[in-house]
């Protein structure tokens, strides 16, 4: 089984963020590998990682990084594929973090997902791999219909609650 998204952050410290991407892919049975890479600490790594990821497969990244959060970008300025940011609240709130993944310059683009986000990370790289396969694409329809019956469901019990001045 060879993987189709790369899960990057730029240490184990995010995992615990992290871990909602791979629960999501896993959920999606979408092949994924996860590694730790420092966009200023193995710069080196980075770049073989990089380029180097279309031609095993890939067919997309998802890379978190927090403060400086250069990872995303830096990832994005060396491969032909589709990178997806998540900034990791690691100082100032994750505005940081969210500001250095987003303010790409023109011809690198980095989707940027919201700070922690990496559920939705998961989710928009699994709709990319959709585009081109129809099993996935089940999977996300299947996943965005119980989405819907869990708020179905939520208003069937906040029906059951009753006040006195409550009137549904």
């Amino acid at each position: 089984m060879d993987p189709l998204v790369s899960i990057i952050m730029g240490s184990t410290s995010d995992l615990p963020v992290m871990d909602k991407a791979a629960q999501i892919l896993n959920d999606f049975r979408i092949p994924f590998e996860i590694n730790a890479l420092s966009a200023h600490r193995t710069p080196e790594e980075v770049e073989k990682f990089a380029k180097g990821a279309a031609g095993r497969g890939i067919k997309v990244i998802i890379a978190a990084a927090g403060m400086a959060a250069h990872l995303p970008g830096v990832i994005a300025s060396m491969t032909p594929l589709p990178v997806i940011g998540v900034p990791i609240k690691a100082s100032l709130e994750g505005l940081d973090s969210i500001f250095s993944i987003l303010q790409m310059p023109p011809g690198i683009p980095v989707a940027t997902v919201g700070v922690n986000s990496a559920q939705n990370a998961a989710i928009l790289a699994a709709q990319i791999i959709a585009a081109g396969n129809d099993e996935i694409l089940k999977e996300i329809i299947k996943y965005k219909e119980n989405l819907k019956e869990k708020i179905v469901e939520a208003n069937r019990e906040l029906s059951k609650i009753k006040y006195q001045y409550k009137t549904n």
